[in-house]
């Protein structure tokens, strides 16, 4: 199929997968109105058209944490990104650094750090959950310093996973799990050579190397039920702010008060996220939530937003909100499944081109210039 515009990886990412993968990354909670809502609220935000404004010099570059991205734009955590392509966490990571933007590395992904940061020249950022097992959480730390990752997303909305139907019915869970998943790789043999055969091993990787044990993709979601721990609270998170010496972004908050505690707390961003609409369903969009939280902390520390964003014009929309940068879940995912590292550089080129055509249409000339006077009647 022709690619033309970032969207049309999801369709080529379908035609690719077996269900239970395509479902997994696509899907949401209970019946996915968050999921809905990120992208339809996002899409309400109206742009203000201004001509004439000599856009000859336009620049997409910025800077956060003392470092430089081309755009701001960040691949945010996924899961099991290393089951969409051959070692995807690689493929993805070198994507982002010819492009010149972060990688973030997700807990549970198949490639373990020791495999990833080292096909890298520029750092990593690494993601991590609150876990009740607190020897892994210190080991996956002392080897993410080792390994030179200077940014840290804490996870904190995931203290028991959404109740995500689809992958009951699509195979990722439930009921005769690895049968249906094995017969589904059949049907898709293009998936089934260049990742279930020449992709292995298929674990946790970072899990595995703490265990020295392999933990299996049947293993999965037993192992995040045992191990997230909902009792935790921010003091849980005191010995982190100790131990972690970089910058620490703060993922999962919605609400101004959360916000204002991580500021309290002592975090150097947060990440706006409903986890993309897996977690609890009926929340605000983070296109909904995310004005109030930037009046209440604008300027004490960095603003990050992720869920629903699609293309670079609603990177633009988000930046206008008050973001400093957007982070891309599924939308990479997508292209990465399609097309491997090519795919996720072509997205990135796609988001690119479209940031600058939005902003030479808004008359902003840089990301630093994007606000609310960009918007139409903004309340």
């Amino acid at each position: 199929m022709i690619i033309s515009a970032p969207t049309d990886y999801r369709v080529a990412a379908k035609a690719k997968l077996p269900p239970f993968l395509f479902h997994y990354i696509d899907g949401g909670s209970y019946c996915e109105h968050t999921l809905k809502r990120n992208t339809e609220d996002l899409a309400e935000i109206t742009l203000k058209q201004r001509v004439l404004k000599n856009m000859e010099a336009l620049s997409l570059e910025t800077e956060l944490f003392g470092e430089k991205f081309a755009m701001p734009i960040a691949l945010a955590p996924v899961g099991l990104t290393g089951m969409y392509a051959r070692r995807g966490e690689v493929q993805a990571a070198k994507a982002a650094e010819n492009k010149g933007i972060p990688f973030t590395m997700s807990t549970v992904s198949v490639c373990p750090i020791e495999e990833v940061a080292p096909a890298l020249e520029r750092p990593m950022w690494f993601q991590l959950y609150v876990l009740k097992d607190r020897g892994f959480m210190k080991n996956v730390l002392e080897r993410a310093k080792k390994a030179g990752v200077t940014t840290l997303v804490f996870t904190v909305d995931m203290p028991v996973p959404g109740a995500r139907y689809r992958d009951m019915h699509s195979g990722m869970s439930g009921p005769n799990a690895g049968a249906r998943r094995v017969l589904q790789a059949m049907r898709h043999p293009g998936w089934a050579l260049d990742v279930g055969l020449f992709g292995r091993p298929h674990d946790l990787g970072n899990i595995s190397t703490y265990r020295g044990e392999p933990t299996r993709l049947e293993d999965y979601m037993g192992w995040i039920e045992e191990n997230f721990d909902p009792s935790n609270s921010w003091k849980d998170l005191e010995w982190i702010r100790e131990f972690w010496n970089g910058p620490m972004i703060i993922k999962g908050i919605l609400d101004k008060q959360d916000a204002k505690d991580a500021v309290s707390f002592g975090a150097d961003g947060i990440l706006v996220s409903n986890h993309g609409g897996r977690q609890l369903d009926g929340v605000l969009s983070t296109a909904k939530a995310f004005p109030s939280i930037a009046d209440a902390v604008k300027g004490e520390l960095k603003l990050f937003v992720d869920s629903g964003i699609r293309s670079g014009l609603d990177v633009v929309r988000m930046l206008a909100l008050g973001a400093d940068c957007t982070l891309l879940g599924r939308s990479y995912i997508y292209a990465l499944a399609a097309q491997g590292q090519t795919g996720v550089e072509k997205l990135l080129d796609l988001y690119k081109h479209e940031m600058r055509v939005a902003m030479t249409l808004t008359g902003v000339k840089s990301i630093r210039d994007l606000n609310r006077d960009s918007l139409v009647n903004f309340r």
